[in-house]
């Protein structure tokens, strides 16, 4: 009597993992349609039949998920990560353990190689990435190999992600121009825009967001080209450091993504007569500080605990097949003056 064949046989005659047979016969998402013929046809081969206890079993496994972010001195990431580490005991109860991985996000030879390199036993995979093609090539790729995946704070819409984890970034833009243009109080001159980078998505469409409500509700202000900084605050500094001392009429700066340590020390190093206008982005100490010292004016702010919470259920809730509740996951954009400061 032949040996009755096991999941691995089937992994093995298809050339896949057990975790891509395990969703092919539980049919579960983002599988390739070439891929879930090859597991079929090897379990047609192999006349092999799905146990029911087995299949019991299977529903009891340890989920695997992985958490691609930023390295470097994004002191919002920073705390992104440390929120994540927080959810280990939620996400031991669910029977579920996260592998947060750092990656050189400005480089999209480095993040696609990142991205390559996720173990495809994962069962999902939240990705803070540029929107470039090589990076939507990867993320399609992975998700193709069974890993489910959402972007996180910044997106890649074309790709085959399952969801995005973030707050609206145009309408973080759009609130940004009101704020800063109303701050300005009619005074005329120019505003100074810096940028992480503009191939993250976020980063663009707070960037059009701005300009589009600048254009039409303040024309005595004219925005400046658009500066990168990497999200590094010495190029963040002297960025800053820049057009204080080319643009004597300087009204505005509006700092899209990190780096606001650096504009603050910028600030403090100026001898403008009247401060320019500074809105910027996330309640890290850094930008705190500087709101509280009167540099900044105002801070749009993205809960990170919430991101990575959210990440996790939705990421959880596609590995066990089960739904989310739409409200939960929605982002909000808050909004910081110095008034108003959590103590």
């Amino acid at each position: 009597m032949s040996p009755v064949p096991t999941l691995s046989d089937v992994a093995k005659l298809a050339g896949v993992s057990l975790a891509t047979v395990d969703r092919v016969i539980n049919r579960r998402p983002n599988v390739r349609a070439h891929t879930v013929e090859r597991v079929r046809a090897a379990m047609a081969a192999l006349d092999y039949r799905v146990d029911p206890l087995a299949a019991g079993l299977a529903r009891r496994k340890r989920y695997k998920f992985v958490f691609l972010l930023p390295g470097g001195t994004n002191a919002f990431m920073a705390d992104l990560a440390a929120r994540l580490e927080s959810l280990t005991g939620w996400l031991t109860a669910n029977r579920a353990s996260v592998e947060t991985v750092f990656a050189d996000v400005f480089d999209p030879k480095r993040l696609v190689e990142a991205i390559d390199g996720i173990d495809r036993e994962a069962d999902g995979a939240a990705i803070v990435a540029l929107d470039h093609p090589d990076i939507l090539a990867a993320i399609d790729r992975l998700s193709g190999d069974g890993v489910a995946v959402v972007t996180l704070v910044s997106d890649v819409p074309k790709s085959q992600r399952l969801r995005f984890i973030g707050i609206d970034n145009t309408a973080a833009g759009r609130s940004a121009g009101t704020l800063l243009g109303r701050f300005t109080a009619g005074r005329a001159g120019t505003v100074a825009l810096l940028v992480g980078s503009l191939s993250l998505r976020d980063h663009v469409d707070r960037c059009l967001g701005f300009s589009q409500i600048v254009e039409r509700n303040f024309p005595h202000l004219t925005v400046l080209p658009v500066i990168e900084t990497r999200d590094e605050r010495n190029r963040a500094e002297r960025a800053a450091k820049d057009v204080l001392g080319e643009h004597p009429d300087l009204v505005g700066i509006y700092n899209v993504g990190a780096g606001n340590v650096g504009i603050a020390s910028a600030l403090r190093a100026g001898a403008t007569a009247i401060r320019p206008v500074v809105v910027c982005h996330e309640l890290t100490p850094g930008s705190v500080e500087a709101l509280r010292a009167g540099q900044f004016d105002a801070i749009l702010a993205q809960n990170p605990g919430h991101e990575v919470r959210s990440a996790a259920r939705v990421l959880l809730a596609c590995a066990s097949k089960t739904g989310v509740v739409e409200e939960q996951e929605r982002i909000r954009i808050d909004i910081f003056i110095r008034e108003n400061l959590p103590a």
